[in-house]
């Protein structure tokens, strides 16, 4: 990337009272959630296809299981890729190689073959890991420790998200559905090498902001890396090896109940370290503790909003009405329903964040009100799924209803919890810390995975409200411990 126009995003107001850099990092992020939120849109709907329409004919135990399966290790990749930003490359060549990885994942998916479909999958999870972490820690690199526009910009960078998350569907889930599902992710493919370009072009305005890695890795440190990624990859190369021998019967409800597993024995050794590791000072502890809060509460959040694109997408396609003046609209186009929403309501947040001032709700209070809200979406999805039993179809108003009320808690939440990773991380381990964050959204990927496949098992209005439930106890969870967890937070508001 260029380097000729040295900047100081610090100090830079041009785009609407914000760094110039923001513009190239909200442009970079909204062609990556075009890719990602296109193929989502799509995903569960080709892998349950028949196969004489083009798809893979999965069950949907297997869709759902598949699904889990990715999108948890999508936002897992972080952990690693927020490390290797940090001691390797820096989080500007993370973001650029991540990119190139997401396009050739989406144009594997274009092409026939199931050996392809899984190639294009690996390699999406690599490259959104390198990319997802490390654009969101540039974002708040480029302000200052007190900057008053901090939390502000995230709510800009996340309207980006969502302008990317908006127009996808329609244009991603349209050819997928109506014309070809292959190339559906090729347009999503398509749109990731827009963001490229881009990127490249326009990267002089990041200035020094994640060039280089916060902390050079020590030659132990590398040969450890490398050790560890050799392990992994030898181990999932002798499971491949049984599996296809058939000494080991593998299913991918099989590897994706092991990846919850996984998901709980990498959160317990990540926060045992952060909290009980050596080299921290006694505020980093404490707020490794209020950074938990946060996780868990996250992770609960993610599992009912990401159903988003599993259960509630089966939902909009098997079990609502989606005809308009005669004309049924693709079951993906629910889609663009949140994103349309965070766009009417992210300026509005922004705004309010600001305005509130002294007033302005903690971010554990913040993260209370998401809470609550998520698990109001799905109670409002009760009544509806019992409507929908014995095959009527109900109105697009439940699930419109449902995705406003996930918005209303996404924008309390989510670019709220961005920002606050940036705060409460140590500077040397920033990119780690937002791969933490990833890392609870992984999280809640893999239940929403799991919920899926019980689409067909489980009465609706029981899973909708198992799910309204936990968001809802959470939630009441949460409430008891604002003030502890901010008092942790050692003076981050």
């Amino acid at each position: 990337m260029s380097t000729q126009t040295e900047v100081k995003p610090r100090e830079d107001t041009r785009f609407f009272g914000h760094p110039r850099g923001l513009a190239t990092l909200f442009f970079t992020e909204m062609w990556e959630r075009f890719s990602y939120y296109g193929m989502r849109a799509i995903l569960i709907l080709y892998m349950v296809a028949p196969a004489n329409s083009g798809g893979l004919g999965f069950s949907v135990a297997k869709g759902g299981a598949v699904y889990g399966f990715y999108t948890a290790m999508v936002y897992l990749m972080n952990l690693p890729g927020g490390w290797v930003a940090d001691r390797l490359i820096g989080q500007q060549r993370a973001v650029l190689y991540g990119g190139i990885l997401i396009s050739a994942g989406e144009f594997c998916l274009a092409v026939p073959g199931l050996a392809m479909f899984y190639l294009g999958l690996v390699l999406l999870m690599f490259g959104t890991g390198l990319l997802k972490p490390n654009v969101s820690t540039i974002v708040g690199q480029l302000y200052g420790p007190t900057d008053a526009r901090r939390d502000s910009g995230f709510s800009i960078f996340y309207m980006g998200i969502n302008v990317g998350a908006l127009i996808s569907p329609l244009i991603c889930g349209y050819v997928g559905e109506r014309i070809s599902w292959r190339l559906g992710f090729g347009v999503a493919g398509i749109g990731m090498l827009a963001g490229l370009i881009q990127y490249a072009l326009s990267g002089r305005y990041l200035g020094s902001a994640g060039r280089q890695p916060s902390v050079a890795a020590t030659a132990g440190q590398k040969r450890n890396a490398i050790l560890a990624a050799l392990g992994v990859f030898a181990a999932l190369g002798i499971v491949a090896a049984l599996g296809r021998s058939g000494a080991l019967n593998l299913t991918p409800e099989l590897i994706s109940d092991a990846l919850g597993w996984v998901l709980l024995v990498i959160s317990a050794a990540v926060f045992s370290w952060l909290i009980f590791g050596r080299g921290w000072s006694p505020i980093e502890r404490k707020r490794a503790v209020a950074t938990l809060v946060i996780f868990l509460s996250s992770a609960i959040f993610w599992a009912a909003y990401e159903q988003a694109g599993s259960s509630l997408n089966l939902f909009g396609e098997r079990n609502t009405d989606r005809h308009v003046l005669g004309w049924e609209f693709p079951a993906s186009w629910f889609q663009f329903v949140q994103p349309v929403f965070v766009i009417l309501l992210a300026p509005v947040f922004a705004w309010l964040w600001i305005a509130l001032r002294r007033r302005e709700p903690s971010i554990p209070a913040k993260f209370f009100w998401g809470l609550l809200l998520g698990g109001l979406a799905f109670a409002l999805l009760v009544p509806s799924a019992g409507l929908s039993s014995g095959g009527h179809r109900v109105s697009p108003w439940w699930l419109t209803g449902t995705y406003l009320l996930q918005t209303l808690g996404e924008l309390c939440l989510s670019p709220v919890g961005l920002s606050a990773m940036t705060k409460l991380a140590p500077q040397r381990v920033a990119g780690f810390m937002m791969g933490v964050w990833f890392l609870s959204v992984s999280i809640g990927d893999w239940a929403a995975g799991k919920a899926a496949s019980l689409y067909e098992s489980m009465p609706l209005t029981e899973l909708f409200g198992v799910v309204a439930a936990v968001s809802v106890a959470a939630a009441i969870a949460l409430a008891l411990v604002i003030k502890p967890t901010v008092r942790l937070m050692g003076g981050v508001k």
